[in-house]
């Protein structure tokens, strides 16, 4: 199996020329996808696992998906279980073997809706269950603070990094949001960002605090218009060669400040995500609000962070266990 980051060449993957043969009925599901207004994103993470699976398939001589079985299938989601980076020596996790046999259940369900198949041999796989898990990292306020600081402000580049990450702490906004931010949709009047398309190619607004507003500001009047050229194609924040950040790019420079830091807490823009939904909680936010802030479809995936978010019980439990403090006593004693 390809390492991770590492690209496959379709050319090199099933036989295109044949109709019922599993690459060409890939390119008409991808087509599908694309058709249907799926993201750019989704596509090419859908081409990517279905290859793997297709070259897994054509080390056992089987070229077609009619020739699929459920228990074909069981051995392969077997295969990925047990399945070992040659280098490292790690296990995909279950979320990781989940991601690659999500594509395939709808791969099949797709070819049976289009006659293709007489039968889905994938109706009936049980992906993985996932574990809900909370964030390693959560950074305190205090913590934010010292990451926050680590730009160098008397530069343009630093200056340019430190309103990157107010923005990202203000707002809680992806890193591909940010990235995507034009200079039109930061309303400073109103003191609200337009995220255009964001997961799910869904809009909404968000607020941005004076704080970062000002950083923000600080850029535009003394940063941008250094880095601005031809490329930038209004884009809000520009790279050294005056073209949008990339959703790589962006984790490395914020990985290399909580790094600099030293705060013995890893991450990157996530952490920022993080620590603005869980600080708003803890002082009084509401959960449904932080889902709006976030741009969340569910509330179950905003109720991550009412785990994350647990000064109140602390308090309630400093006040109300009878062993919560050295200095208290059971009654009774």
């Amino acid at each position: 199996m390809p390492r991770k980051g590492e690209k496959l060449e379709k050319t090199q993957v099933g036989d295109p020329s044949d109709p019922l043969g599993f690459a060409h009925l890939r390119d008409m599901h991808l087509e599908y996808l694309t058709v249907r207004n799926y993201s750019l994103t989704t596509v090419r993470n859908r081409e990517s696992y279905l290859n793997r699976f297709i070259l897994w398939t054509e080390e056992r001589s089987l070229s077609r998906p009619e020739q699929v079985t459920k228990q074909i299938l069981d051995r392969y989601q077997r295969w990925l279980y047990n399945y070992r980076d040659a280098k490292t020596g790690k296990k995909l996790s279950f979320r990781s073997q989940h991601a690659r046999l999500l594509p395939l259940r709808a791969f099949f369900k797709w070819l049976c809706q289009r006659d293709l198949l007489p039968a889905n041999p994938a109706a009936d796989l049980d992906l993985p269950k996932l574990e809900k898990r909370l964030p390693r990292h959560v950074l305190n306020a205090k913590e934010a603070e010292l990451v926050l600081g680590q730009a160098d402000t008397l530069t343009a580049m630093g200056l340019r990094d430190r309103a990157m990450m107010e923005v990202l702490y203000s707002t809680g906004i992806r890193r591909m949001e940010i990235a995507n931010l034009k200079l039109y949709d930061i309303d400073a009047e109103r003191r609200l960002v337009f995220v255009r398309l964001g997961k799910g190619k869904k809009d909404r607004m968000v607020p941005i605090g004076e704080r970062a507003l000002a950083w923000t500001n600080k850029y535009l009047e003394e940063s941008r218009p250094s880095l601005s050229c031809s490329k930038s194609d209004g884009a809000l924040f520009l790279t050294n060669l005056g073209e949008a950040f990339t959703a790589n790019r962006l984790t490395q420079m914020v990985r290399e400040y909580v790094n600099a830091a030293d705060i013995g807490k890893s991450g990157s823009c996530h952490l920022f995500r993080h620590a603005c939904a869980t600080h708003m909680l803890e002082n009084g936010a509401d959960t449904r609000m932080i889902q709006a802030l976030l741009g969340h479809a569910r509330l179950e995936t905003t109720q991550i962070y009412t785990h994350l978010s647990i000064k109140q019980l602390q308090q309630v439990h400093e006040a109300t266990h009878p062993a919560a403090n050295l200095g208290k006593r059971s009654e009774g004693k």
